[in-house]
């Protein structure tokens, strides 16, 4: 198995800017894809970004053009800078991986969540 571990969340004033990292280690041959999601209160999950092992990216439409995801895949580690925060992006952010194990066997892991609290 892998584990992943997310760090750079905080307290933050609206229109500052916070960098996530997601950092990934254990069982690790490659990492196929690697996802952000946040969930605010009361809020379902939602996909904010996400990166594949050839660099393509994707955004929701609610961040597209203020965050921008990476990743160093030397590193094993993802990033998501996020600029002009606001407080509708008050949440917990989760990062994901679709990992392939040294023994070439698939499997998805979570980290367990950085919060990120936009104050107006």
């Amino acid at each position: 198995q892998a584990q992943l571990v997310e760090s750079g969340g905080g307290l933050v004033q609206a229109g500052g800017s916070l960098r996530l990292s997601c950092a990934a280690s254990g069982n690790i041959f490659s990492i196929d894809h690697m996802v952000w999601y946040r969930q605010a209160p009361g809020k379902q999950r939602e996909l904010v970004a996400a990166i594949s092992n050839d660099g393509r990216t994707n955004y929701s439409d609610s961040v597209q053009g203020r965050f921008t995801i990476s990743s160093d895949n030397a590193k094993n580690t993802m990033y998501l800078q996020m600029n002009s925060l606001n407080v509708e992006d008050t949440a917990v952010y989760y990062c994901d991986a679709d990992i392939r194990g040294w023994g070439k066997q698939n499997f998805n892991a979570w980290g367990q969540g950085t919060q990120v609290i936009v104050s107006s």
